[in-house]
């Protein structure tokens, strides 16, 4: 598509063609590609804002970079949050501490989940560290169990005793689900004191977190 279509259908009230137009960016330099999203960063349309992000995410300039921490903090919507915290993930190492402070202002579900999401991809175990006890510290429970698989990744690196920790005083969680991914997240630590809690959560009252506790014995078997 050619830069004057673009621009006419970028300033088009039906939202199917400031979509395309916006997706038309992606296959241009920075230069041409960044001022334009620019303009569109404040449709009314959460779906186009959230288009402008993930544009924004693959032109990697400091107008990109300032324009998505802008989006993170101030979107109105959830999905185009999201999204820009996606998109600044992949500006690399530089994210993570703008990543980190968004996770405990904003506590949307999905915006944690996209955070954390990112943020095991950035390795950053210190970081990590930190959220993860924020979120299970917090009301939700999707959240709650995707930090605990996360502190399962922890395991063999310089945080691992403190993950440990974090873990072992979920084992007794009055949610089955959190037991559940308790006992997965202690399967991946070589340390008997993760051994006895797995033990213990093999004798859990749930079937279905004893079926979580034995599932790396099921797995080594099948192998």
């Amino acid at each position: 598509m050619d830069l004057e279509k673009i621009e006419l259908q970028l300033n088009s009230e039906d939202i199917q063609e400031r979509i395309r137009a916006v997706t038309a960016l992606q296959n241009y330099t920075p230069e041409v590609a960044v001022p334009l999203l620019l303009k569109a960063k404040e449709d009314e349309q959460f779906l186009v804002r959230s288009l402008v992000a993930m544009g924004l995410g693959r032109q990697k300039t400091a107008e990109s970079f300032a324009t998505l921490l802008e989006m993170l903090k101030f979107d109105r919507d959830t999905n185009v949050r999201a999204e820009a915290s996606n998109s600044l993930s992949l500006f690399g190492e530089v994210s993570i501490p703008h990543l980190q402070q968004a996770f405990h202002q904003d506590d949307s579900w999905l915006v944690r989940l996209s955070i954390l999401g990112a943020m095991m991809e950035l390795n950053c175990p210190n970081e990590l560290l930190d959220v993860c006890i924020c979120g299970i510290r917090g009301d939700d429970y999707t959240v709650k169990e995707t930090c605990v698989s996360c502190l399962g990744a922890l395991a063999g690196t310089e945080k691992e005793e403190e993950a440990l920790q974090q873990l072992l005083q979920l084992v007794d969680d009055e949610s089955w689900r959190i037991r559940a991914k308790v006992a997965i997240a202690l399967s991946r630590y070589n340390n008997p004191r993760a051994t006895e809690a797995l033990n213990k959560l093999k004798q859990d009252s749930d079937h279905r977190v004893v079926a979580a506790a034995l599932e790396k014995e099921f797995k080594m078997g099948d192998g």
